[in-house]
Parts: structure tokens; C-alpha cells; sequence
């Protein structure tokens, strides 16, 4: 059984999988307390691993993104096969890296929070990333290109932390894109739901 704090078919809005329809599977709770998460963690559903890979089945699109919350405390090498099997989609996960990850996920994105208001300092677990996406809070950059998940062949996302204040958020969005332009090993991530108004 887990903790599930919804399920849903969307857009994906961030990163290299940007505009790819997908399913969500939203995970309740996490091992960090970020100040900018937007995750409802006191709310969710307890499903059983059929219950859950059943409404998935009844979305289209050929991506399952576990996310959270802090997925990695909900799955493992089991449940993740399950979901492939039953669905026949492929599975990404969103995490921030803090635990392992079984090898048998398709998509890493690493999301470090790593030193942020409410994160504290913790070892990255996660051995390899396909993306790191890190959300821009003025912090330096440089660390993130030594974490161990990083590659050559990783994509390596800079994002605006949203706000709800129009100014600030723009004064932010802006601020990302001068970081991107001054240091090209970086590509920018816009969270495109928000300006489609989607989930």
C-alpha cells in the first residue's frame, strides 16, 4: 500500500521532457521541508499497487513521472516493474536525489535542494541522473556539476523558483535567464504549466 496524493494526465512542464504528455503519480511526504514546495503532504489516499497502476492504465501518453513529495520513499525495484509491466509505459521519477532509485526507471531528474531554506545538507544517493534541474535561488552553481549522479551526458536544467507575486516571479525568471546566458553549460526550464494555466 501507498500513500498517494493524486494521480493525473497532464503536460509535462519542466525540463527535457517538456510539452511530452504524461502520467503523474503524486507521492504524499518527503524527507525534506523545502519553504517553496508545492505539495499538499498531509493529504492522500493509501492505494494498493493494482489500484494505482489500473488509473494510470485508463490515461493514454507513454510516461508514468513518480514525483512528490519524495517519491523514493514509496517505490522500489517491485512496484516500478509492476507499473511497466501492467501499463506498458515507461517510468520517470523526480527526485531529489537524497535516496537511491531502482535501475530499472527509465528517466532520473534529479531536483537537489541541497543547502535550501528547510533542506538542510544531505549526500546525493542517486547514482547516475539523466537530468539535474535545480531551482535558481541565487546559490552557487558550480557544486552541482561534482555531484556524483552528474555525467557528461546529463542535462543540466536551470529553473526560476515560482512565486506567488507577479513582480518578484519575473524579477526571478529574469534573473535565471542572465545565470543561463553567462554560463552555456546550463539550459533554462520554465514551468510551462503555469503559463498554460494546466495542472
Amino acid at each position: 500500500m501507498r500513500r498517494i496524493n493524486e494521480i493525473f494526465y497532464s503536460l509535462q512542464g519542466e525540463g527535457a521532457h517538456t510539452g511530452v504528455p504524461s502520467v503523474f503519480v503524486r507521492f504524499s511526504g518527503c524527507n525534506l521541508k523545502c519553504s517553496f514546495c508545492d505539495t499538499l503532504h498531509q493529504d492522500g489516499t493509501v492505494m494498493s499497487d493494482e489500484e494505482i497502476a489500473a488509473e494510470i492504465s485508463g490515461y493514454p501518453g507513454e510516461w508514468i513521472i513518480l514525483t512528490g513529495g519524495e517519491p523514493s520513499l514509496w517505490i522500489d525495484r517491485e512496484f516500478v516493474c509492476m507499473l511497466k509491466t501492467l501499463t506498458g509505459k515507461k517510468v520517470a521519477i523526480e527526485t531529489n536525489g537524497s535516496r537511491s532509485v531502482p535501475e530499472e526507471i527509465d528517466w532520473v531528474t534529479v531536483s537537489p535542494k541541497n543547502g535550501m531554506e528547510g533542506a538542510g545538507e544531505y549526500d546525493i544517493a542517486v547514482a547516475h541522473a539523466d537530468e539535474l534541474k535545480v531551482v535558481d535561488v541565487g546559490q552557487d552553481l558550480d557544486q552541482y556539476f561534482s555531484y556524483p549522479c552528474v555525467s557528461s551526458s546529463t542535462l543540466m536544467y536551470l529553473q526560476p523558483c515560482f512565486v506567488e507575486n507577479d513582480q518578484e516571479c519575473i524579477s526571478r525568471r529574469n534573473s535565471t535567464v542572465s545565470r543561463v546566458l553567462s554560463d552555456p553549460r546550463w539550459i533554462l526550464s520554465v514551468q510551462v504549466h503555469r503559463f498554460l494555466n494546466i495542472r
